[in-house]
């Protein structure tokens, strides 16, 4: 199991936001809310950044408390965080590695103490790894990846389950890549496609309908998070995210709506499936 005082290799670390070029859009500053979350209470995990903090400062705007999970990014949560009081939300920052059990019990505990229920649980915490040579990939790395982006995910689903308000929201994080296929991030892509099954089939399952919980997914193309220039070289970033019919990488803020619509009453029909934001590009799933 990851140590969780151990910085990961494609994982953020402190303050990496502001030195991107150009730095990633959180926030869309024509946008008007509309309460529609008014009295909610949303937990995100990898939540100090990228579509996470875009997701939990739309969430904010539109009435919800948020319980912010991240791994160590400590200063980049904590400006989501002042951002989230400023807007007059409250907000319980949560850090660890989610693929700790123990800090898992902490994030139960610690929610059932201050908020007692939530309605929303939106799992988006994850890593990556590149690697253009399949031989290179080593058993730990594709154990760690699974322990991130699935197991933890898992996990916290089952631990989460009984503090999960009747018609409360699941929402997963999967990815293109789950649809795709990457040849260069193939146990990454694994994980997606584990996230994927376990979204479908757990929309099926009987404690969620007799808790009138819905289940569904968002897959994110190419979004300009600080993920990616942790993970790629500047030459595989050349034209990153431009294959697609918009002919451009999106932006977080862009993301941030479909967990929105999943986590409203807009979708009360809407479960086991999941929303691809990826700029037009046809994946058939």
């Amino acid at each position: 199991m990851p140590n969780s005082q151990e910085p990961k290799q494609g994982y953020l670390m402190d303050d990496q936001t502001q030195n991107l070029t150009p730095i990633p859009q959180l926030e869309d500053s024509s946008y008007e809310p509309s309460n529609k979350l008014r009295g909610k209470i949303a937990l995100i995990t990898g939540g100090d950044s990228g579509i996470g903090a875009a997701t939990a400062l739309l969430f904010a705007k539109e009435g919800a408390d948020i319980i912010l999970v991240h791994y160590q990014s400590d200063q980049d949560a904590q400006k989501i965080a002042d951002k989230i009081l400023k807007i007059g939300r409250r907000v319980l920052v949560l850090a660890g590695d989610i693929a700790d059990s123990i800090f898992i019990k902490k994030i139960v505990t610690e929610t059932t103490h201050i908020f007692k229920k939530i309605d929303v649980l939106i799992n988006n915490a994850g890593e990556q790894h590149v690697h253009q040579h399949f031989t290179d990939i080593s058993s730990s790395e594709v154990v760690r990846t699974f322990e991130t982006n699935f197991l933890g995910m898992f996990k916290l689903t089952q631990a989460m389950l009984p503090l999960l308000n009747q018609h409360g929201s699941i929402i997963n994080t999967t990815s293109i890549t789950a649809y795709a296929g990457s040849p260069i991030l193939i146990d990454y892509a694994a994980t997606k496609g584990a996230i994927l099954s376990f979204t479908r089939s757990l929309a099926q399952n009987e404690d969620i309908l007799k808790h009138q919980l819905r289940v569904n997914a968002v897959a994110p193309g190419p979004i300009w998070t600080p993920l990616i220039p942790a993970t790629f070289t500047s030459a595989q970033l050349k034209d990153w995210g431009e294959n697609n019919a918009l002919k451009r990488a999106g932006q977080p803020y862009e993301v941030a709506p479909s967990y929105l619509f999943l986590a409203t009453n807009a979708s009360e029909y809407v479960t086991g499936q999941t929303i691809h934001v990826n700029g037009g590009e046809i994946v058939n799933g």
